[in-house]
């Protein structure tokens, strides 16, 4: 999911979109994919089948963030989708206020301009000196020398640090791959399920107030994503390199701790968040697509679904979830 931070919590954020696990030591065949960055049509990853009986359902496995400049095209998708009865698009989160549906929580407090820290604190006085000292350069490699990010929370300053890090490093976190299958389930006149988790927030006005001077246990965020850009941009190149060019044994071999986990625990722990029923978002939106996946293998011959890489290659994923409910799973050759 992005609008901004809030867009992550409730989309990207809960179905985990990448693989978690230590960086691997770099080594020469990853070499020129740390400089060089695919681009044009490229086939993007083969289908995972899941199946029971005669029932198959195909999953399609997204990455964040992927080459700015490819353009993705799989006839392997369209093939299937043709062929379908139904195409689950990824699941989400929303929440309804009185003046409409926002998809994302950066945009909520930032109505209120919750994106600041309390009591007019900067970084300088919330994080760490030995962060703060790594914060420094990063920031103005990235953000340039305007001193209004200074006054946000960590986990907003890390939001907006890690977008200029990888549009400078030639990627982009939206694929717009779940975009382009729902324009060929259009297409093919296949009908199309949203996995979905809808909250309905009461007093808005009160939560936001609320949000905007609650603590945030957010160091972590900052933390971890300066931890990430420092080290691991060379990497994500290369994984969204791999996943353009559907090279599966590369994208596990390079797996990664993804900081956005750590932003994710710190807006769910918030308290404003856990008293209005969204703590447990996160569990809610994986059962909500186990339902819809395991009601369309029992009735539909063929199904696709579009879920995030890491929910099919976690030994804790969806995917996973589903093999250990007795259903086959085959990756793709």
């Amino acid at each position: 999911m992005r609008l901004s931070l809030l867009a992550c919590l409730l989309t990207a954020l809960l179905v985990r979109p990448a693989l978690a696990a230590p960086p691997p030591a770099p080594d020469s065949s990853t070499a020129l994919l740390e400089t060089v960055v695919v681009s044009g049509e490229q086939p993007g990853p083969g289908l995972w089948k899941v199946s029971k009986g005669e029932h198959v359902l195909w999953i399609l496995g997204t990455l964040t963030p992927l080459p700015k400049k490819v353009s993705w095209v799989s006839r392997e998708v369209e093939g299937v989708v043709a062929q379908a009865q139904q195409v689950l698009l990824p699941p989400q989160a929303t929440v309804k206020v009185d003046g409409g549906m926002f998809t994302g929580l950066f945009l909520l407090p930032s109505l209120l301009k919750a994106r600041n820290n309390p009591d007019k604190q900067t970084l300088a006085d919330v994080l760490p000196a030995e962060l703060y000292a790594r914060w420094q350069p990063l920031k103005k490699k990235y953000l340039g020398s305007s001193n209004a990010v200074e006054k946000r929370r960590p986990i907003f300053a890390a939001h907006d640090l890690y977008e200029k890090a990888i549009e400078r490093a030639g990627l982009r976190r939206n694929g717009k791959v779940a975009e382009v299958v729902e324009k060929l389930a259009k297409k093919h006149e296949v009908e199309r399920v949203q996995p979905l988790i809808a909250i309905k927030l009461a007093e808005p006005k009160d939560a936001l107030r609320a949000f905007a001077k609650s603590n945030l246990d957010d160091i972590d965020c900052l933390r971890k994503t300066v931890d990430r850009l420092e080290s691991d941009l060379p990497a994500m190149q290369a994984r969204a390199n791999a996943w353009a060019v559907g090279d599966i044994e590369a994208l596990r071999a390079l797996p990664y701790v993804d900081q956005q986990q750590a932003c994710q625990e710190a807006l769910l722990r918030n308290s404003t968040v856990q008293e209005r029923g969204m703590g447990d978002l996160r569990e809610r939106v994986a059962a909500e697509w186990l339902k819809a996946a395991e009601a369309a293998l029992q009735k539909n011959a063929v199904t696709l679904a579009v879920l995030p890489i890491g929910q099919i290659l976690d030994d804790d994923g969806y995917v996973a979830t589903l093999r250990s409910r007795g259903y086959a799973v085959e990756a793709p050759l």
